[in-house]
């Protein structure tokens, strides 16, 4: 009897040697004539011990890592396929404490399934969401999304039941859904793993919301810089479409939905909405004027829902489940749970799916474990390259789009960047307005216009010209409004927030610039 060994196959796994396990593991296993069979998973996200290596015993899977190829004799040696004593044992996966306190729900199978197998897929409960839409009507199905409380995790959180309200209410021959994975934020990676560690799950999102709405046609506008996504989701396609769950007769209902990949043009404005779709049907990807939106008139000009990877990724679960579980995860008005991408300066680095409700220091401190470096933090960047930095002083800030927005912050895509003592924060203001004039799709003038004029105001602030200083920083805070009031999408409008929390709580690293220049 076979015994299964699990070695991801998640870009950041492959990136750190797990290729090059699974293949030390293979041979090994033909050297001493043992029967192993090798399971390319996805990563469970504790990437600071990957390559995690797991082996289904009669006690369940029992994890190794981080693994490296002058490893694996050892391991063989230790009779680690039986779940035997290693210096990099890990005992049983479900029992590591990084993992047992999560909330999973979005992430349910990722490193647990074959990524490419329908079986497995069926195995661990999938497409019962869907099951469960096909004997419900349209309207039901955007009564239950609407009822769960789910908001896009895309960055924007608006509510995903109400866009698809608006786009079910139109008539029209034909109706689109656009599953925008086009994952650029810095910081940010919950896309990319849920494509490559459970992409059935994506494909069965997007197929209830086809249902939902009365679309036959979907389109994933996938970043261009993940080919293993690319390959992940091509064979996912494939094997859905052969076993009937995509195409003219969706598990026999008589209903249609067709789903093909698109590779991104590998623009940051082309993770806006119009912007993407404007790419998608072979333009320039620059922003258009609203309205009408795209539920109205989207792709082609035709009606069309617009939702991001983790937003179509956690329907499922709610169609099989019911709007009042998924509903009763979260505080206030942000409901269920959201995946946390932790990076930047932290010891352990990786995904948290937690209920909203959790503290940014929580989650740094519990999860992260402080600092790589050891130094004490102060700053943390929520949001990708947009969103605030956010002080030590309110890092017990509950994650929740309605508390972050109290303090000028965002959630996001729920991206967080952890900067210790160390950071040149004027730098990082300054990045961000350089940032927003290299990606600014050149549309609007505030955007346009507005960036570059706000890197030179920036160079003469840290240039340490004191005269002229508070008028300079006078003009940045205009330039600033300027711009979140008149951009036309979230690039321009929200490329100054943090050059505002900057210029609010890290306002020293001005000053100590001057003080250097003028000694």
């Amino acid at each position: 009897m076979s015994i299964t060994v699990y070695v991801p196959r998640d870009a950041s796994a492959v990136s750190l040697g797990a290729d090059q396990i699974a293949t030390c593991i293979e041979a090994e296993a033909a050297c001493r004539e043992l029967d192993v069979r090798i399971v390319r998973n996805g990563s469970r996200g504790l990437y600071w011990l990957e390559p995690m290596v797991e082996v289904e015993t009669a006690k369940g899977r029992v994890a190794y890592g981080p693994v490296q190829p002058a490893d694996v004799m050892g391991l063989f040696d230790a009779d680690f396929l039986h779940g035997g004593e290693d210096v990099l044992a890990l005992g049983p996966t479900q029992d590591i404490p990084w993992l047992k306190s999560q909330q999973r729900l979005t992430f349910a199978r990722v490193g647990i399934v074959d990524p490419r197998s329908v079986d497995d897929y069926l195995s661990q409960d999938g497409y019962r969401g869907l099951a469960a839409a096909l004997a419900m009507e349209p309207a039901a199905i955007v009564q239950t999304v609407t009822d769960s409380g789910l908001r896009g995790r895309g960055g924007a959180a608006f509510p995903a039941g109400i866009k698809w309200k608006t786009c079910l209410d139109v008539n029209a021959d034909q109706k689109y859904i656009v599953c925008n994975a086009d994952e650029g934020d810095s910081g940010t990676f919950s896309d990319r793993m849920i494509m490559e560690g459970d992409p059935f799950v994506l494909i069965e999102g997007m197929t209830i919301a086809g249902l939902a709405v009365g679309a036959t046609r979907g389109y994933i506008y996938l970043r261009i810089e993940y080919p293993h996504a690319q390959r992940a989701l091509e064979a996912a396609i494939a094997a859905a479409e052969a076993r009937g769950y995509l195409g003219e007769d969706i598990c026999g209902s008589g209903k249609a939905f067709h789903l093909q990949l698109r590779m991104a043009a590998g623009a940051y404005i082309c993770g806006e909405e119009t912007s993407l779709l404007e790419s998608l049907e072979g333009k320039r990807g620059q922003v258009r004027f609203k309205p009408p939106l795209p539920a109205i008139q989207g792709l082609f000009g035709k009606p069309t829902v617009i939702n991001n990877v983790i937003t179509l990724a956690t329907v499922p679960i709610i169609l099989e489940r019911g709007a009042a579980f998924y509903r009763d995860y979260g505080m206030g008005r942000s409901r269920g749970t959201l995946p946390l991408q932790l990076a930047g300066n932290v010891k352990r680095a990786g995904l948290v799916e937690r209920a909203f409700g959790l503290t940014l220091r929580e989650l740094i401190e519990d999860y992260g474990g402080g600092t790589a470096s050891g130094r004490p933090v102060r700053a943390v960047q929520v949001g990708g390259p947009l969103g605030a930095y956010i002080p030590v002083s309110q890092l017990d800030t509950p994650i929740d789009y309605e508390a972050f927005a109290a303090i000028g912050g965002m959630v996001g895509h729920g991206g967080v960047v952890v900067f210790d003592d160390t950071v040149d924060m004027a730098a990082q203001a300054r990045f961000a307005m350089e940032f927003c004039a290299i990606e600014s799709c050149g549309k609007c003038t505030p955007c346009r216009i507005g960036s570059m004029r706000g890197v030179e105001v920036i160079d003469r602030i840290m240039a340490g010209d004191i005269a002229e200083r508070e008028r300079n920083e006078v003009l940045l805070r205009d330039l600033c409004q300027t711009m979140v009031a008149g951009s036309l999408c979230a690039l321009g409008g929200m490329a100054p927030f943090p050059v505002l929390s900057v210029l609010d709580h890290f306002h020293e690293d001005f000053e100590e610039r001057k003080q250097q220049i003028d000694s």
